[in-house]
């Protein structure tokens, strides 16, 4: 038993926590119950990002080496983030955001007035956005899975869903749902990727938050892409190219690095390497004890929202105004946020979180 969360028996278990968890100064200040925005960032990450910084500033940002070390850490990344997803590395494309992602998905699909793509009503605007933005008609559906595939239509050429609910943590079947309805499935991974096990297989597109979960530098981010051939490149970058013509015309980079929308600088993939390698293989268990008990212990105190299939994130009702006590909370070093226009505050539970986290959120209740 650790801080009321059974990991595993021994004093090694409990050792090991204490120093994954020693990583990251901030929480010897904060109970840092907000990584669904960001998360907090671990001395190793910052050693990285640093490491790069100075390179870049003692040595310059040009010539054959730099750039090829650049193209070298692109590589690594996406098999480190593959491997994440059981993905393979050639369908990974690294971007910025999942916004990102989504935009490059519904850019590339070509949708016209005539096809239909089927959303929830609790979708976060970086899915919903890249939605408005398209030619399709949009159906908005209540975030039940029959529901759902009762919105589906012959008309329907995309299903595009969170796997995990922004506002309440609820967890979508998504691969059931494309097996069900036959019908692609754009994954928005923000709140699950880092937070929950996630596997990939039999998705079409999925979206990655790097700087969430994940604990990476900021503006870090990926898309995995089941088949490239089948998605155009709607914004193409220098690394959408493996040759190009004079008019523009271009053969497409192999694989899913051809959808890369930018440059990513050494800093920011060292970084997100060193957050990736720094997780321990507890982290999914952990997670999950920690966000099952922040539930138990806000029960007696508030209206907690309970999925029947639920993640890291606990969202409850308070009976106070929710930005005003997200506010008060911060004013005592805790760290939550509200979802607008619900009513709801919602608390982020990583790997790292301990009953004093916990605790403190309780007493700024009180």
């Amino acid at each position: 038993m650790q801080n009321g969360i059974v990991l595993a028996d021994g004093a090694a278990e409990r050792i090991a926590f204490e120093q994954a968890r020693a990583q990251f100064p901030v929480l010897e200040r904060i109970a840092y119950l907000n990584a669904g925005t960001f998360g907090p960032l671990a001395r190793g990450t910052v050693d990285a990002v640093r490491a790069e910084l100075e390179r870049d500033f003692e040595h310059g940002r040009s010539g054959a080496a730099t750039f090829e070390r650049n193209l070298a850490l692109r590589a690594e990344l996406r098999r480190q983030l593959a491997g994440l997803v059981g993905a393979d590395a050639a369908t990974v494309a690294l971007t910025s955001s999942t916004t990102d992602g989504c935009n490059i998905v519904l850019g590339g699909l070509g949708l016209g007035a005539d096809d239909e793509v089927v959303t929830t009503s609790q979708e976060h605007f970086g899915l919903l956005g890249a939605l408005g933005a398209s030619a399709a008609r949009i159906v908005v559906s209540e975030p039940d899975p029959e529901r759902i595939l009762a919105a589906v239509t012959p008309r329907t050429r995309l299903l595009a869903l969170s796997q995990v609910l922004w506002t309440t943590g609820r967890v979508l079947p998504v691969r059931e749902l494309r097996e069900r309805s036959r019908v692609p499935v754009l994954v928005d991974g923000a709140q699950s990727v880092g937070a929950i096990p996630v596997d990939c297989a039999g998705l079409d597109f999925l979206t990655v938050s790097g700087q969430k979960w994940l604990c990476g530098p900021d503006t870090t981010g990926a898309l995995v892409v089941a088949d490239p051939e089948r998605l155009r490149v709607a914004a193409p970058s220098y690394f959408s190219q493996q040759g190009y013509e004079p008019d523009g015309a271009f053969t497409p980079s192999e694989g899913a690095a051809r959808f890369e929308p930018n440059w990513w600088p050494a800093s920011s993939l060292a970084g997100l390497l060193a957050a990736l390698r720094g997780r321990p293989d507890w982290a999914f268990a952990r997670a999950a004890a920690s966000a099952e008990r922040c539930r138990a212990l806000l029960r007696p105190l508030v209206e907690v929202v309970v999925p029947e299939q639920r993640s890291t994130l606990v969202s409850f009702r308070p009976e106070a105004e929710p930005a005003a006590l997200v506010a008060r909370l911060a004013e005592q070093d805790v760290h939550v946020r509200e979802i607008p226009g619900s009513g709801l505050v919602r608390v982020s539970c990583g790997w790292w979180t301990n009953d004093r986290d916990l605790e403190r959120l309780l007493a700024g209740l009180t």
